[in-house]
Protein backbone atom coordinates (compact mmCIF):
# COMPACT_ATOMS: atom_id res chain seq x y z
CA UNK A 1 0.00 0.00 0.00
CA UNK A 2 2.91 2.34 0.75
CA UNK A 3 4.26 1.62 -2.74
CA UNK A 4 0.96 2.68 -4.29
CA UNK A 5 0.74 5.81 -2.12
CA UNK A 6 4.17 6.83 -3.45
CA UNK A 7 3.17 5.96 -7.04
CA UNK A 8 0.07 8.09 -7.49
CA UNK A 9 1.07 9.34 -10.98
CA UNK A 10 1.22 5.71 -12.12
CA UNK A 11 -2.37 5.15 -10.92
CA UNK A 12 -3.48 8.19 -12.89
CA UNK A 13 -1.59 6.97 -15.97
CA UNK A 14 -3.10 3.47 -15.71
CA UNK A 15 -6.65 4.82 -15.45
CA UNK A 16 -6.05 7.16 -18.41
CA UNK A 17 -4.56 4.35 -20.55
CA UNK A 18 -7.70 2.28 -20.00
CA UNK A 19 -10.12 5.15 -20.70
CA UNK A 20 -8.17 6.48 -23.72
CA UNK A 21 -7.62 3.04 -25.23
CA UNK A 22 -3.86 3.22 -25.80
CA UNK A 23 -0.60 4.49 -24.35
CA UNK A 24 -0.22 7.12 -27.07
CA UNK A 25 -3.74 8.49 -26.54
CA UNK A 26 -3.18 8.60 -22.77
CA UNK A 27 0.12 10.44 -23.31
CA UNK A 28 -1.65 13.08 -25.42
CA UNK A 29 -4.34 13.59 -22.77
CA UNK A 30 -1.76 13.82 -19.97
CA UNK A 31 0.52 16.00 -22.13
CA UNK A 32 3.60 13.86 -21.46
CA UNK A 33 5.77 11.69 -23.76
CA UNK A 34 4.61 8.14 -24.51
CA UNK A 35 7.81 6.89 -22.88
CA UNK A 36 6.76 8.44 -19.56
CA UNK A 37 3.34 6.77 -19.66
CA UNK A 38 4.92 3.44 -20.58
CA UNK A 39 7.46 3.70 -17.76
CA UNK A 40 4.77 4.54 -15.19
CA UNK A 41 2.73 1.52 -16.25
CA UNK A 42 5.78 -0.77 -16.12
CA UNK A 43 6.70 0.48 -12.63
CA UNK A 44 3.13 -0.05 -11.44
CA UNK A 45 3.02 -3.61 -12.75
CA UNK A 46 6.43 -4.31 -11.24
CA UNK A 47 5.37 -2.98 -7.82
CA UNK A 48 2.22 -5.13 -7.90
CA UNK A 49 4.01 -8.17 -9.26
CA UNK A 50 1.37 -8.81 -11.92
CA UNK A 51 0.48 -7.76 -15.46
CA UNK A 52 -2.46 -5.37 -15.75
CA UNK A 53 -2.71 -4.99 -19.52
CA UNK A 54 -2.14 -7.31 -22.46
CA UNK A 55 -0.73 -5.15 -25.26
CA UNK A 56 -0.17 -5.83 -28.94
CA UNK A 57 0.61 -3.45 -31.78
CA UNK A 58 -3.13 -3.26 -32.60
CA UNK A 59 -4.99 -3.45 -29.28
CA UNK A 60 -4.83 -3.64 -25.52
CA UNK A 61 -7.00 -5.57 -23.08
CA UNK A 62 -7.19 -5.73 -19.31
CA UNK A 63 -6.12 -8.90 -17.60
CA UNK A 64 -8.42 -10.36 -14.94
CA UNK A 65 -6.18 -8.79 -12.29
CA UNK A 66 -6.19 -5.57 -14.29
CA UNK A 67 -9.99 -5.40 -14.29
CA UNK A 68 -10.17 -5.89 -10.52
CA UNK A 69 -7.41 -3.35 -9.95
CA UNK A 70 -8.90 -0.84 -12.38
CA UNK A 71 -12.22 -0.78 -10.51
CA UNK A 72 -10.37 -0.02 -7.27
CA UNK A 73 -8.19 2.64 -8.89
CA UNK A 74 -11.25 4.48 -10.18
CA UNK A 75 -12.70 4.58 -6.67
CA UNK A 76 -9.38 5.84 -5.27
CA UNK A 77 -9.10 8.60 -7.88
CA UNK A 78 -12.73 9.59 -7.28
CA UNK A 79 -12.07 9.89 -3.52
CA UNK A 80 -8.98 11.99 -4.18
CA UNK A 81 -10.94 14.28 -6.52
CA UNK A 82 -13.69 14.73 -3.91
CA UNK A 83 -11.09 15.51 -1.24
CA UNK A 84 -9.42 18.10 -3.48
CA UNK A 85 -12.80 19.69 -4.24
CA UNK A 86 -13.61 19.88 -0.52
CA UNK A 87 -10.28 21.51 0.29
CA UNK A 88 -10.65 23.95 -2.61
CA UNK A 89 -14.07 24.97 -1.29
CA UNK A 90 -12.66 25.47 2.21
CA UNK A 91 -9.65 27.32 0.83
CA UNK A 92 -11.80 29.71 -1.16
CA UNK A 93 -14.64 30.00 1.36
CA UNK A 94 -14.92 31.11 4.98
CA UNK A 95 -15.71 27.97 6.99
CA UNK A 96 -14.64 26.04 10.06
CA UNK A 97 -13.60 26.67 13.66
CA UNK A 98 -11.88 29.98 14.40
CA UNK A 99 -10.03 29.84 17.73
CA UNK A 100 -9.03 33.23 19.17
CA UNK A 101 -7.29 34.20 22.39
CA UNK A 102 -7.37 37.77 23.72
CA UNK A 103 -7.07 39.80 26.95
CA UNK A 104 -10.17 39.44 29.11
CA UNK A 105 -11.44 43.00 29.38
CA UNK A 106 -10.70 43.81 25.74
CA UNK A 107 -12.29 40.55 24.66
CA UNK A 108 -15.52 41.21 26.55
CA UNK A 109 -15.77 44.88 25.65
CA UNK A 110 -14.69 44.83 21.99
CA UNK A 111 -13.87 41.42 20.56
CA UNK A 112 -17.07 39.58 21.50
CA UNK A 113 -19.46 41.99 19.72
CA UNK A 114 -17.17 42.16 16.68
CA UNK A 115 -17.03 38.36 16.54
CA UNK A 116 -20.83 38.24 16.77
CA UNK A 117 -21.16 40.63 13.83
CA UNK A 118 -18.59 38.60 11.87
CA UNK A 119 -20.61 35.43 12.45
CA UNK A 120 -23.70 37.13 11.03
CA UNK A 121 -21.74 37.70 7.82
CA UNK A 122 -20.15 34.24 7.83
CA UNK A 123 -22.51 31.83 9.61
CA UNK A 124 -20.46 28.78 8.59
CA UNK A 125 -17.66 29.89 10.91
CA UNK A 126 -17.73 28.75 14.55
CA UNK A 127 -15.93 31.30 16.75
CA UNK A 128 -14.25 30.12 19.95
CA UNK A 129 -12.99 32.87 22.26
CA UNK A 130 -10.53 32.22 25.06
CA UNK A 131 -10.23 35.34 27.17
CA UNK A 132 -7.21 35.50 29.44
CA UNK A 133 -4.68 38.12 30.43
CA UNK A 134 -1.96 35.46 30.27
CA UNK A 135 0.07 35.22 27.08
CA UNK A 136 -0.99 31.98 25.39
CA UNK A 137 1.52 29.95 23.35
CA UNK A 138 -0.30 29.75 20.02
CA UNK A 139 1.75 26.84 18.71
CA UNK A 140 1.09 24.68 21.77
CA UNK A 141 -2.55 25.69 22.24
CA UNK A 142 -3.64 25.37 18.61
CA UNK A 143 -5.27 28.83 18.48
CA UNK A 144 -5.59 30.38 15.03
CA UNK A 145 -4.70 33.83 16.30
CA UNK A 146 -4.21 35.96 19.37
CA UNK A 147 -4.97 39.63 20.00
CA UNK A 148 -2.19 41.28 21.98
CA UNK A 149 -1.02 44.65 23.16
CA UNK A 150 2.45 45.93 22.38
CA UNK A 151 5.46 44.70 20.46
CA UNK A 152 5.87 41.08 19.42
CA UNK A 153 8.46 39.32 21.59
CA UNK A 154 8.48 35.94 19.78
CA UNK A 155 9.99 36.46 16.33
CA UNK A 156 8.70 33.09 15.10
CA UNK A 157 5.15 34.49 15.09
CA UNK A 158 3.58 36.83 12.55
CA UNK A 159 2.03 40.08 13.79
CA UNK A 160 -0.31 42.47 12.00
CA UNK A 161 -1.08 45.82 13.60
CA UNK A 162 -4.81 46.28 14.14
CA UNK A 163 -5.26 49.68 15.78
CA UNK A 164 -3.48 52.31 17.88
CA UNK A 165 -3.35 51.97 21.62
CA UNK A 166 -1.66 53.60 24.58
CA UNK A 167 -1.64 52.92 28.30
CA UNK A 168 -2.71 55.40 30.94
CA UNK A 169 -2.48 55.65 34.69
CA UNK A 170 -5.91 56.28 36.16
CA UNK A 171 -7.77 56.48 39.46
CA UNK A 172 -11.20 57.47 40.66
CA UNK A 173 -11.89 61.08 41.68
CA UNK A 174 -12.65 59.81 45.19
CA UNK A 175 -9.23 58.18 45.54
CA UNK A 176 -7.42 61.31 44.32
CA UNK A 177 -9.44 63.48 46.69
CA UNK A 178 -8.50 61.30 49.68
CA UNK A 179 -4.86 60.58 48.83
CA UNK A 180 -3.81 63.46 46.60
CA UNK A 181 -2.53 63.36 43.06
CA UNK A 182 1.09 62.48 42.26
CA UNK A 183 2.95 65.24 40.44
CA UNK A 184 5.91 63.19 39.24
CA UNK A 185 6.36 59.48 38.48
CA UNK A 186 8.60 59.05 41.52
CA UNK A 187 5.68 60.00 43.81
CA UNK A 188 3.84 56.82 42.73
CA UNK A 189 5.92 54.98 45.34
CA UNK A 190 3.81 56.64 48.03
CA UNK A 191 0.46 55.66 46.49
CA UNK A 192 -1.73 52.58 46.45
CA UNK A 193 -0.99 50.91 43.13
CA UNK A 194 -3.11 48.25 41.45
CA UNK A 195 -0.80 45.82 39.65
CA UNK A 196 -1.81 43.27 37.01
CA UNK A 197 0.32 40.15 37.12
CA UNK A 198 1.85 37.87 39.71
CA UNK A 199 4.73 40.02 40.98
CA UNK A 200 4.03 42.35 43.89
CA UNK A 201 6.82 44.73 42.82
CA UNK A 202 6.90 45.90 39.21
CA UNK A 203 8.31 48.65 37.02
CA UNK A 204 6.11 51.21 35.29
CA UNK A 205 7.92 52.71 32.30
CA UNK A 206 7.52 56.25 31.02
CA UNK A 207 8.64 57.95 27.83
CA UNK A 208 10.80 61.05 27.50
CA UNK A 209 8.57 63.60 25.77
CA UNK A 210 11.48 65.37 24.08
CA UNK A 211 13.50 62.40 22.81
CA UNK A 212 10.77 59.75 22.61
CA UNK A 213 12.87 57.13 24.42
CA UNK A 214 12.24 55.44 27.76
CA UNK A 215 13.22 57.12 31.02
CA UNK A 216 14.33 55.21 34.10
CA UNK A 217 11.46 52.92 35.18
CA UNK A 218 9.58 53.62 38.38
CA UNK A 219 9.40 50.73 40.84
CA UNK A 220 5.98 50.41 42.50
CA UNK A 221 4.68 48.09 45.21
CA UNK A 222 1.22 46.60 44.75
CA UNK A 223 -1.48 47.46 47.25
CA UNK A 224 -3.68 45.19 45.11
CA UNK A 225 -2.38 42.39 42.90
CA UNK A 226 -4.60 40.66 40.34
CA UNK A 227 -4.24 38.51 37.23
CA UNK A 228 -7.38 40.00 35.68
CA UNK A 229 -7.46 43.35 33.92
CA UNK A 230 -11.20 43.73 34.50
CA UNK A 231 -10.73 43.28 38.24
CA UNK A 232 -8.00 45.94 38.21
CA UNK A 233 -10.38 48.34 36.49
CA UNK A 234 -13.13 47.68 39.02
CA UNK A 235 -10.67 48.28 41.86
CA UNK A 236 -9.73 51.62 40.32
CA UNK A 237 -13.40 52.57 39.88
CA UNK A 238 -14.11 51.71 43.52
CA UNK A 239 -11.40 54.09 44.72
CA UNK A 240 -8.86 51.47 45.76
CA UNK A 241 -5.85 52.91 43.99
CA UNK A 242 -4.06 53.81 40.75
CA UNK A 243 -4.11 51.34 37.85
CA UNK A 244 -2.19 51.13 34.58
CA UNK A 245 -4.69 50.32 31.83
CA UNK A 246 -5.15 50.37 28.07
CA UNK A 247 -7.15 53.31 26.73
CA UNK A 248 -9.41 50.74 25.02
CA UNK A 249 -10.45 49.54 28.48
CA UNK A 250 -10.85 52.84 30.33
CA UNK A 251 -11.47 55.42 27.61
CA UNK A 252 -15.23 55.57 28.25
CA UNK A 253 -14.72 55.78 32.03
CA UNK A 254 -12.33 58.69 31.55
CA UNK A 255 -14.74 60.48 29.21
CA UNK A 256 -17.61 60.01 31.69
CA UNK A 257 -15.54 61.21 34.66
CA UNK A 258 -15.68 57.88 36.50
CA UNK A 259 -11.89 57.77 36.28
CA UNK A 260 -9.27 60.50 35.91
CA UNK A 261 -5.88 60.30 34.26
CA UNK A 262 -2.93 60.39 36.59
CA UNK A 263 0.30 62.06 35.40
CA UNK A 264 -1.25 62.96 32.02
CA UNK A 265 1.92 64.80 30.96
CA UNK A 266 4.06 61.70 31.41
CA UNK A 267 3.40 59.33 28.52
CA UNK A 268 3.72 55.59 28.88
CA UNK A 269 5.29 53.41 26.17
CA UNK A 270 3.02 52.90 23.15
CA UNK A 271 1.46 49.46 22.82
CA UNK A 272 -0.50 49.09 19.54
CA UNK A 273 -3.01 46.27 19.21
CA UNK A 274 -1.77 43.36 17.10
CA UNK A 275 -3.25 40.21 15.63
CA UNK A 276 -0.69 37.45 16.08
CA UNK A 277 -0.68 34.09 14.31
CA UNK A 278 1.81 31.23 13.99
CA UNK A 279 2.53 31.53 10.26
CA UNK A 280 1.78 33.63 7.20
CA UNK A 281 1.77 31.02 4.41
CA UNK A 282 -1.43 29.14 3.57
CA UNK A 283 -3.41 31.13 6.11
CA UNK A 284 -6.96 29.78 6.33
CA UNK A 285 -9.55 32.14 4.77
CA UNK A 286 -11.48 32.34 8.07
CA UNK A 287 -8.36 33.75 9.77
CA UNK A 288 -7.40 36.11 6.97
CA UNK A 289 -10.93 37.47 6.53
CA UNK A 290 -11.54 37.84 10.27
CA UNK A 291 -8.27 39.73 10.85
CA UNK A 292 -9.18 42.17 8.07
CA UNK A 293 -12.68 42.60 9.49
CA UNK A 294 -11.35 43.09 13.03
CA UNK A 295 -8.86 45.71 11.88
CA UNK A 296 -11.57 47.62 10.02
CA UNK A 297 -13.98 47.61 12.97
CA UNK A 298 -11.34 48.59 15.55
CA UNK A 299 -10.08 51.47 13.44
CA UNK A 300 -13.66 52.67 13.06
CA UNK A 301 -14.06 52.53 16.85
CA UNK A 302 -10.80 54.37 17.64
CA UNK A 303 -11.64 57.77 19.16
CA UNK A 304 -8.87 58.63 21.62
Amino acid sequence: MDTLANNFPALVAFARIVSAGSLSAAARELDVPVSVVSKRLSLLEASLGTRLLQRTTRRQTLTDEGRLFHARVLRILDEVEQAETLLAQRRDGVHGLLRITAPGEFGRRWLAPIAAAFHELHPQVTVQLELTDAVVDLLDSGHDLGVRYGALADSSLVARELAPNYRVLCASPAYLQRHGEPRTPSELAGHRCIVIGDQRRTDWKFMNGMRGDETAPVRVDAAFLTNDGGAAQQLALSGSGIALKSIWDVGDDLAAGRLRRVLPNHAMAAAPLHAVYPHQRNLAPRVRVFVGYLKERLQEAWRW
